[in-house]
């Protein structure tokens, strides 16, 4: 799963990714960033 890292500035192929559910039901990927080590969160479509 990729997200976009804020820190490098581009798409990245997250490390370590767990599906998370956020307060209001809706579901998410958590993880790092391989490069820079910020932490990336995309958020599922329903």
């Amino acid at each position: 799963m990729d997200a976009y890292c804020v820190k490098c500035k581009t798409k990245r192929e997250m490390k370590d990714a767990k599906q998370v559910k956020m307060k209001n039901g809706r579901s998410a990927m958590k993880g790092r960033c391989p490069t820079c080590g910020t932490g990336l969160y995309r958020i599922m479509s329903s």
